[in-house]
């Protein structure tokens, strides 16, 4: 195997990153979601262009950061941008939401935004449109190239499961806690191109396999490729889209900022020629499994030897793998202290189910998900 190799300082700093958020739009008197994303976003247009947007689902909203290439100016970015967001709801009488789930509301079937493609999406998936009110972050890393980006993906998949239990922040759907961590993700892996992603032999293996899945209609075209991990259609960059939307702009800085020394560390072991592991997608798909339900708590699989390990001893594991580049990055007391509050202090779910027990009010859970405004 090739020698460990630091990377170079200088390179990391030129790297550039960002994240995509999406929230729910609560009343906030009854804190139920409410089909009023179009407004809070042709609000929030005006500091953010169209860095903010609408989804498929008429009580989500979405924002987006700029690429940064430091961890500071991507910070600064996401409070600012969930100020600029939260400011737009406030103005028009609703909030905004930080959670992976609806907490209360009417959400069967959802309010579908309008627009042609939201309409050829309900066509397409039917039922699954019905369901799908889910919040999550992507992050996204800038490649050299599309094959780099395939690859690179290659050497992520064992870490998805562990990064999954640490972005755990949707326990609860439609009033009910649903005994998961990351409901989200349950609800997600009934899409029929979703969850962790195979093995790519090249960039031309996944162009064939996604042209197999678009020929027979699994696909509606490249934006519908869900995936946890993917060469964007859009962007220079690979995708990492498994998380939850992050309680915080510290939490969601802390993710973003892992996932790309993780990119980092993948990309010296491509640059090197190390082949990546190939765990079989029945283990991959456990390990998702024990991870959405537990989250940090309880026992998970390491997919790599496939033995049972604590998440929080492979959460340790994965910090360790990634120390390399964040220390080169300098990110990585940032990064450090923020993996040991989600230790110590809990996930995003734990926090939520928390708020729950204070007062047995699941609209506390929803309080303390609301986005700040300033």
């Amino acid at each position: 195997m090739a020698a460990r190799v630091a990377p170079s300082p200088r390179w990391w700093k030129a790297l550039r990153f960002g994240i995509e958020e999406e929230y729910f739009v609560v009343d906030p008197v009854s804190r139920e979601v409410v089909p009023r994303a179009a407004a809070v976003v042709r609000r929030a247009g005006a500091a953010l262009g169209e860095r903010a947007s609408t989804e498929l689902v008429a009580f989500l909203a979405e924002a987006k950061t700029s690429p940064c290439d430091d961890l500071d100016k991507l910070r600064e970015q996401i409070r600012a941008m969930r100020a600029a967001m939260a400011a737009a709801a406030a103005a028009e009488g609703v909030r905004l939401a930080a959670t992976g789930t609806p907490v209360l509301g009417e959400l069967v079937p959802a309010p579908i935004a309008a627009g042609a493609r939201y309409a050829e999406s309900l066509a397409v998936y039917r039922g699954l449109d019905d369901e799908q009110s889910i919040c999550s972050c992507h992050v996204h890393v800038e490649m050299p190239d599309r094959e780099h980006a395939v690859q690179v993906g290659n050497h992520l998949r064992p870490w998805l499961p562990t990064l999954l239990a640490l972005a755990a922040n949707s326990p609860y759907w439609a009033g009910r806690d649903t005994g998961h961590a990351c409901w989200r993700a349950m609800a997600w892996a009934r899409w029929p191109v979703a969850g962790p992603p195979p093995y790519f032999a090249s960039a031309a293996h996944y162009d064939d396999l996604v042209g197999t899945l678009l020929g027979c209609g699994a696909l509606m075209d490249t934006g519908t490729i869900f995936w946890d991990v993917r060469p964007s259609a859009r962007l220079p960059t690979v995708e990492v889209r498994l998380a939850d939307v992050a309680p915080t702009a510290a939490d969601a800085a802390v993710l973003a900022a892992l996932i790309r020394a993780l990119v980092r560390e993948s990309s010296r072991a491509v640059d090197a020629g190390e082949r990546a592991p190939d765990p079989p997608q029945e283990l991959l798909r456990a390990a998702y499994w024990l991870a959405a339900r537990d989250g940090l708590d309880g026992r998970g699989l390491d997919v790599r030897t496939g033995r049972a390990a604590g998440h929080r001893e492979l959460a340790g594991e994965l910090l360790a793998h990634a120390l390399p580049a964040l220390s080169a990055a300098d990110d990585l007391a940032f990064v450090t202290a923020g993996v040991r509050r989600l230790l110590t202090g809990g996930t995003g779910a734990e926090r939520q189910r928390a708020a729950y027990r204070r007062r047995g009010r699941l609209s506390d859970v929803v309080d303390a998900a609301l986005l700040p405004d300033r």
